[in-house]
């Protein structure tokens, strides 16, 4: 029988089967809720009907509320009353999981009586990642059927656990076969009829609870344990509040106080910061000016040239996806040590449990290294990631391009040079695009894909395709200096770098930083990337305050010394050698130097950020708004819960950034002189999400 258009009812036997089927992920939409309800109340109605089964179609079990409908008015069933009806049956539902159950999707299923799934089935709480807490239930019902320790963990994780995984923590109560999720449903449910066995309620139990009374020392030891990876987010500390809540309210209370909670989450910057990376996320994935059908290339063997630091990580990335590559150095001593250091880092991952020992060897099965570029010949993907000057990277494709068969794509890594410039240097620029990793490259989810003026629609389609493959948040740009992540770095690092000579310290910069929410501050991170990295001893000048520190040895925490100093843990202090060469420098500009208030620091960092993200949007070097915020969080520490450089100044009001950025044009000069996107974008009434 047709409940709706997404909600079939059926009875085989005693059971009523109730299925939905509402593509892509049966979302827990108004007519999901609708058609859930009903059928369950037909079953109560049926005297026929014994117990009930609800099942989902499809390549998934419900996997959350429908954000679509966020901040809309409620349609009833709330999902809240849906789960009264589940509840309250006076026959006992099961839920049978596949797929993911997650979000309001794992709370429906907490108020079934019983619970099945198949050992591919995932079950999670993800809320916390969109900056809310679950906000139907979950945090009085998970604790009370897993325990207050594992729910916190799965709560403020956010991420889904194995169906077997549950069953071990009580969360699930019966493993189907896979392929067999109905049938066994039904068996199970006929079983619990024959049986005789009770309504359980997730709500009454308390056995769970009990383990945990009079114990405060697990929520204080919990929130020191992640008192780094929690700062600045307020939806782990709401979820903490609310399963201690769950010990020490009745139910009814508990779910008072979460939807209190949950409501002041969802009124907050924090949840719409984290909502809008989301979708951000999602659509910096779609290239709107390729066709759908433009062709993806085989990728099924890379080479990567260089095998230090970077090029070593860029290798990692393909084995890790078990792609074989073909690693190239210079000299034996070089590409030796590069394999070792890799096979370094595998070991010391293996040794953490996060993967397999065997796995070492089956990956560094697939690196092979050469010190003969000729035996990338027969490479579809050929990345280069050596020394970032123009000369060099224009002679390695020159070579690359007599070398590499027809049809291969040829990549550079560089940061901020001109790969029109260095296409050029080949027969075939309409092959070339870079793909610019981060470092660390085997850990940084940020791969920017650079098009040039030449590059083949295929040859985008392919490599925004690979970052998928490889695990890396892949976003699209131009070819233009630094490209977005690192031309608006070169905006921060000029105010920063101004700022200590006016008057500021480099501490009070990066405290100002870090209070914002990045994880350090700007000088700390130059000390800890090195000072000397992209400096010329044989042309330094002593032209800045960065080179003179270089020529005096001081490198930063390689050399225990730099901005600020190290002891030998790397513990750092603030310099006075670095103080002083800073003053001096100032004096010998003719800077005099005057006090600089935290405001300052932000106001001129940021809305330099803000000015130069606009800039790019204008130049179409970025082709939205909110990839340029997904380059910043994903590669250069933003914090989520401030959503991005561009969803920040739409959140202060684009008019009032553009007051601001007047105001410190007056004060300190061009740098600050209005993007016309945003000149253009107050006069229309429009922010950076429009444009």
């Amino acid at each position: 029988m047709k409940v709706n258009d997404v909600v079939t009812y059926a009875v085989e036997g005693s059971i009523a089967v109730i299925t939905v089927n509402s593509p892509p992920v049966n979302a827990l939409s108004n007519a999901v809720r609708q058609g859930v309800a009903s059928a369950v109340e037909t079953a109560i109605g049926d005297p026929a009907v014994g117990a009930m089964v609800l099942i989902c179609e499809g390549r998934t079990f419900f996997a959350g509320a429908d954000i679509t409908e966020f901040g809309k008015p409620p349609v009833e069933p709330t999902l809240r009353n849906l789960q009264l009806v589940v509840e309250n049956a006076t026959k006992p539902v099961i839920a049978a999981i596949h797929g993911t159950a997650l979000g309001g999707g794992l709370e429906l299923a907490l108020v079934a009586h019983y619970r099945i799934a198949v050992p591919a089935a995932k079950c999670g709480l993800p809320e916390v990642n969109l900056g809310l807490l679950p906000g139907a239930g979950g945090t009085q019902r998970l604790p009370r059927i897993v325990g207050v320790e594992k729910a916190l963990d799965l709560m403020t994780a956010g991420s889904p656990v194995s169906a077997k995984a549950a069953k071990d923590m009580g969360l699930i109560d019966e493993l189907a076969a896979e392929g067999q999720l109905r049938a066994d449903a039904i068996a199970f449910a006929q079983r619990v009829l024959d049986e005789g066995r009770p309504l359980l309620k997730v709500r009454d139990r308390t056995e769970k609870l009990d383990e945990a009374r009079g114990k405060p020392e697990i929520f204080a030891d919990f929130r020191k344990a992640n008192a780094r990876k929690f700062r600045g987010f307020n939806a782990p500390e709401a979820i903490i509040r609310c399963v201690e809540a769950s010990l020490d309210l009745p139910f009814d209370e508990g779910m008072t106080f979460e939807r209190q909670l949950f409501n002041e989450l969802q009124a907050d910057s924090q949840s719409a910061a984290q909502r809008h990376v989301f979708f951000a996320e999602r659509q910096a994935a779609k290239v709107d000016s390729l066709p759908a059908d433009t062709p993806i290339l085989p990728i099924a063997k890379v080479g990567v040239i260089g095998a230090g630091t970077m090029g070593g990580g860029i290798a990692m990335n393909f084995a890790n996806a078990g792609i074989p590559v073909t690693l190239v150095e210079t000299n034996e001593d070089a590409l030796f040590r590069g394999l070792r250091i890799i096979r370094g880092n595998y070991e010391t991952t293996a040794k953490k449990g996060k993967m397999k020992p065997e796995d070492v060897d089956t990956r560094m099965g697939l690196l092979t290294g050469s010190i003969a570029m000729e035996d990338l010949a027969d490479c579809d993907l050929i990345i280069e990631a050596v020394f970032e000057q123009i000369d060099v990277k224009r002679e390695v494709f020159g070579k690359l391009d007599k070398i590499a068969k027809p049809g291969a794509i040829l990549a550079t890594n560089t940061s901020y040079l001109d790969i029109d410039d260095i296409a050029a240097a080949t027969s075939r620029p309409e092959a070339v695009v870079g793909l610019h990793f981060f470092s660390p490259a085997n850990v940084m989810k940020l791969l920017e894909v650079v098009r040039t003026k030449d590059t083949k629609p295929e040859i985008i389609a392919t490599a925004m395709k690979l970052a998928k493959t490889i695990g890396k948040i892949g976003v699209l740009v131009g070819n233009g200096y630094g490209f977005v992540g690192n031309r608006i770095l070169a905006a921060r690092n000029t105010q920063a770098d101004q700022l200590i000579l006016e008057g500021a310290t480099p501490w009070a910069v990066d405290k100002v930083l870090y209070d914002f929410g990045f994880a350090m501050g700007h000088f700390q991170m130059r000390d800890l990337v090195g000072l000397d990295v992209g400096w010329n001893p044989k042309t330094t000048s002593s032209a800045n305050v960065r080179e003179i520190l270089n020529e005096m040895g001081r490198h930063g925490q390689k050399t225990k010394g730099g901005f600020y100093d190290y002891d030998d843990n790397r513990k750092q202090t603030p310099s006075p050698v670095a103080m002083q060469v800073i003053e001096d420098f100032a004096a010998k500009q003719g800077i005099t130097r005057r006090d600089v208030s935290d405001a300052e620091i932000q106001d001129r960092i940021l809305f330099a950020m803000v000015n130069e993200g606009a800039r790019i949007l204008d130049e179409g070097i970025a082709s939205r708004a909110s990839d340029v915020d997904i380059v910043w969080i994903t590669g250069y520490g933003w914090p989520k819960y401030r959503g991005g450089p561009m969803f920040w100044a739409d959140l202060q009001g684009l008019p009032t950034v553009l007051d601001r950025l007047k105001a410190l044009e007056a004060a300190h000069g061009a740098a600050f002189t209005p993007s016309p996107l945003i000149e253009r974008l107050v006069a229309q009434g429009k922010g950076f999400k429009d444009a």
